[in-house]
Protein backbone atom coordinates (compact mmCIF):
# COMPACT_ATOMS: atom_id res chain seq x y z
CA UNK A 1 0.00 0.00 0.00
CA UNK A 2 2.78 2.42 0.93
CA UNK A 3 4.55 1.70 -2.34
CA UNK A 4 1.35 2.26 -4.30
CA UNK A 5 0.72 5.55 -2.52
CA UNK A 6 4.26 6.73 -3.17
CA UNK A 7 3.97 5.79 -6.83
CA UNK A 8 0.69 7.67 -7.09
CA UNK A 9 2.21 10.79 -5.53
CA UNK A 10 5.15 10.60 -7.93
CA UNK A 11 2.79 10.18 -10.85
CA UNK A 12 0.50 13.03 -9.83
CA UNK A 13 3.22 15.55 -9.03
CA UNK A 14 6.45 14.69 -10.88
CA UNK A 15 7.58 18.32 -11.02
CA UNK A 16 7.16 18.86 -7.28
CA UNK A 17 9.06 15.68 -6.45
CA UNK A 18 11.77 16.69 -8.91
CA UNK A 19 12.18 20.07 -7.24
CA UNK A 20 12.33 18.48 -3.76
CA UNK A 21 14.92 15.86 -4.72
CA UNK A 22 16.98 18.45 -6.61
CA UNK A 23 17.11 20.72 -3.56
CA UNK A 24 18.13 17.79 -1.34
CA UNK A 25 20.89 16.81 -3.76
CA UNK A 26 22.20 20.37 -4.08
CA UNK A 27 22.13 20.76 -0.29
CA UNK A 28 24.27 17.64 0.19
CA UNK A 29 26.86 18.88 -2.27
CA UNK A 30 26.95 22.47 -1.01
CA UNK A 31 27.09 21.26 2.58
CA UNK A 32 30.09 19.10 1.77
CA UNK A 33 31.98 21.80 -0.12
CA UNK A 34 31.13 24.88 1.93
CA UNK A 35 30.11 23.88 5.45
CA UNK A 36 32.75 21.21 6.04
CA UNK A 37 30.18 18.95 7.72
CA UNK A 38 32.10 16.50 9.98
CA UNK A 39 30.40 13.33 8.79
CA UNK A 40 33.13 11.98 6.52
CA UNK A 41 36.13 9.84 7.50
CA UNK A 42 39.59 11.36 7.25
CA UNK A 43 41.22 9.97 4.12
CA UNK A 44 44.86 9.62 3.19
CA UNK A 45 46.12 10.85 -0.17
CA UNK A 46 46.30 7.23 -1.33
CA UNK A 47 42.65 6.72 -0.42
CA UNK A 48 41.67 9.91 -2.24
CA UNK A 49 43.49 8.59 -5.31
CA UNK A 50 41.71 5.23 -5.05
CA UNK A 51 38.30 6.91 -4.82
CA UNK A 52 39.23 9.19 -7.73
CA UNK A 53 39.89 6.17 -9.92
CA UNK A 54 36.68 4.53 -8.67
CA UNK A 55 34.59 7.55 -9.70
CA UNK A 56 36.22 7.48 -13.14
CA UNK A 57 35.22 3.84 -13.59
CA UNK A 58 31.68 4.60 -12.42
CA UNK A 59 31.44 7.50 -14.89
CA UNK A 60 32.70 5.35 -17.75
CA UNK A 61 30.13 2.63 -17.02
CA UNK A 62 27.39 5.25 -16.70
CA UNK A 63 28.33 6.67 -20.10
CA UNK A 64 28.13 3.21 -21.68
CA UNK A 65 24.67 2.65 -20.21
CA UNK A 66 23.42 6.06 -21.33
CA UNK A 67 24.62 5.57 -24.90
CA UNK A 68 23.14 2.06 -24.94
CA UNK A 69 19.85 3.35 -23.54
CA UNK A 70 19.72 6.08 -26.18
CA UNK A 71 20.41 3.51 -28.91
CA UNK A 72 17.81 1.07 -27.63
CA UNK A 73 15.00 3.59 -27.43
CA UNK A 74 15.72 4.64 -31.02
CA UNK A 75 15.40 0.96 -31.93
CA UNK A 76 12.09 0.74 -30.09
CA UNK A 77 13.46 -1.59 -27.40
CA UNK A 78 11.71 0.06 -24.46
CA UNK A 79 12.50 -2.56 -21.82
CA UNK A 80 16.24 -2.43 -22.55
CA UNK A 81 16.13 1.37 -22.60
CA UNK A 82 14.39 1.45 -19.25
CA UNK A 83 16.86 -0.97 -17.68
CA UNK A 84 19.85 0.99 -19.02
CA UNK A 85 18.56 4.32 -17.73
CA UNK A 86 17.71 2.94 -14.30
CA UNK A 87 21.17 1.37 -14.20
CA UNK A 88 22.79 4.68 -15.19
CA UNK A 89 20.88 6.53 -12.48
CA UNK A 90 21.84 3.92 -9.89
CA UNK A 91 25.49 4.30 -10.86
CA UNK A 92 25.31 8.08 -10.63
CA UNK A 93 23.92 7.77 -7.09
CA UNK A 94 26.89 5.54 -6.27
CA UNK A 95 29.17 8.14 -7.86
CA UNK A 96 27.65 10.86 -5.66
CA UNK A 97 28.29 8.86 -2.49
CA UNK A 98 31.89 8.05 -3.44
CA UNK A 99 32.54 11.61 -4.62
CA UNK A 100 31.18 13.25 -1.48
CA UNK A 101 33.18 10.89 0.74
CA UNK A 102 36.30 11.67 -1.29
CA UNK A 103 35.87 15.44 -1.18
CA UNK A 104 34.50 15.60 2.36
CA UNK A 105 37.15 13.31 3.76
CA UNK A 106 40.21 14.15 1.72
CA UNK A 107 39.71 17.19 -0.48
CA UNK A 108 40.46 17.52 -4.16
CA UNK A 109 43.40 17.67 -6.53
CA UNK A 110 44.60 20.55 -8.72
CA UNK A 111 46.52 20.29 -11.96
CA UNK A 112 50.00 21.85 -11.82
CA UNK A 113 53.06 22.27 -14.00
CA UNK A 114 51.20 22.92 -17.24
CA UNK A 115 51.36 25.69 -19.81
CA UNK A 116 48.82 28.50 -19.77
CA UNK A 117 47.10 27.09 -22.87
CA UNK A 118 46.73 23.64 -21.32
CA UNK A 119 45.52 25.11 -18.04
CA UNK A 120 42.80 27.17 -19.75
CA UNK A 121 41.72 24.19 -21.86
CA UNK A 122 41.56 22.00 -18.76
CA UNK A 123 39.72 24.53 -16.60
CA UNK A 124 37.23 25.25 -19.42
CA UNK A 125 36.36 21.56 -19.79
CA UNK A 126 36.13 21.21 -16.01
CA UNK A 127 33.83 24.24 -15.74
CA UNK A 128 31.52 22.93 -18.49
CA UNK A 129 31.53 19.48 -16.85
CA UNK A 130 30.54 20.94 -13.47
CA UNK A 131 27.91 23.28 -14.95
CA UNK A 132 26.29 20.50 -16.98
CA UNK A 133 26.35 18.22 -13.92
CA UNK A 134 24.46 20.84 -11.93
CA UNK A 135 21.94 21.67 -14.65
CA UNK A 136 21.31 18.03 -15.56
CA UNK A 137 20.10 17.04 -12.10
CA UNK A 138 16.47 18.28 -12.30
CA UNK A 139 16.11 17.29 -15.97
CA UNK A 140 17.38 13.77 -15.33
CA UNK A 141 15.18 13.38 -12.25
CA UNK A 142 12.09 14.59 -14.08
CA UNK A 143 12.62 12.26 -17.04
CA UNK A 144 13.29 9.34 -14.68
CA UNK A 145 10.21 9.99 -12.56
CA UNK A 146 8.00 10.14 -15.65
CA UNK A 147 9.55 6.94 -16.96
CA UNK A 148 9.03 5.07 -13.70
CA UNK A 149 5.42 6.13 -13.17
CA UNK A 150 3.94 5.86 -16.66
CA UNK A 151 3.48 3.07 -19.14
CA UNK A 152 5.15 3.35 -22.57
CA UNK A 153 1.81 4.28 -24.10
CA UNK A 154 1.22 6.99 -21.49
CA UNK A 155 4.71 8.39 -21.91
CA UNK A 156 3.89 9.31 -25.51
CA UNK A 157 1.47 11.90 -24.10
CA UNK A 158 4.10 13.43 -21.79
CA UNK A 159 7.28 15.41 -22.29
CA UNK A 160 9.40 12.37 -21.37
CA UNK A 161 10.98 11.92 -24.80
CA UNK A 162 11.87 15.60 -25.24
CA UNK A 163 13.15 16.02 -21.68
CA UNK A 164 14.94 12.68 -21.88
CA UNK A 165 16.90 13.74 -24.97
CA UNK A 166 18.04 16.91 -23.23
CA UNK A 167 18.88 15.03 -20.04
CA UNK A 168 20.83 12.27 -21.78
CA UNK A 169 22.69 14.69 -24.06
CA UNK A 170 23.77 16.96 -21.20
CA UNK A 171 24.62 14.00 -19.00
CA UNK A 172 26.73 12.22 -21.62
CA UNK A 173 28.65 15.39 -22.52
CA UNK A 174 29.29 16.09 -18.84
CA UNK A 175 30.57 12.55 -18.27
CA UNK A 176 32.83 12.65 -21.33
CA UNK A 177 34.36 15.96 -20.27
CA UNK A 178 34.74 14.63 -16.74
CA UNK A 179 36.61 11.62 -18.08
CA UNK A 180 38.92 13.79 -20.19
CA UNK A 181 39.75 16.07 -17.24
CA UNK A 182 40.30 12.99 -15.05
CA UNK A 183 42.83 11.61 -17.54
CA UNK A 184 44.62 14.95 -17.86
CA UNK A 185 44.79 15.44 -14.11
CA UNK A 186 45.70 11.92 -13.05
CA UNK A 187 47.56 10.35 -15.96
CA UNK A 188 48.94 13.06 -18.25
CA UNK A 189 50.05 15.95 -16.04
CA UNK A 190 51.03 16.40 -12.40
CA UNK A 191 48.72 17.40 -9.57
CA UNK A 192 48.79 18.50 -5.97
CA UNK A 193 46.27 17.92 -3.22
CA UNK A 194 44.12 20.74 -1.89
CA UNK A 195 41.45 20.92 0.79
CA UNK A 196 38.70 22.57 -1.26
CA UNK A 197 36.81 21.79 -4.44
CA UNK A 198 37.41 25.14 -6.10
CA UNK A 199 40.61 25.28 -8.16
CA UNK A 200 42.75 28.36 -8.38
CA UNK A 201 41.41 31.03 -10.73
CA UNK A 202 44.72 31.46 -12.50
CA UNK A 203 47.59 29.14 -13.51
Amino acid sequence: MATANARRRLRENPLGVTVFLTVVGYALVVGTFVLDVPIYPDLTNAQVNALTHATAVINALTTVLLVAGWYWIRQGEVAKHRAAMIGAFTLILLFLVVYLVRVGGGGEKEIVGVSTAVWYAYISMLAIHILLSILAVPVVLYALILGLTHTPAELRRTSHARVGRIAAGAWILSLVLGTVTYLLLNHVYEYEFMSTILPALWP
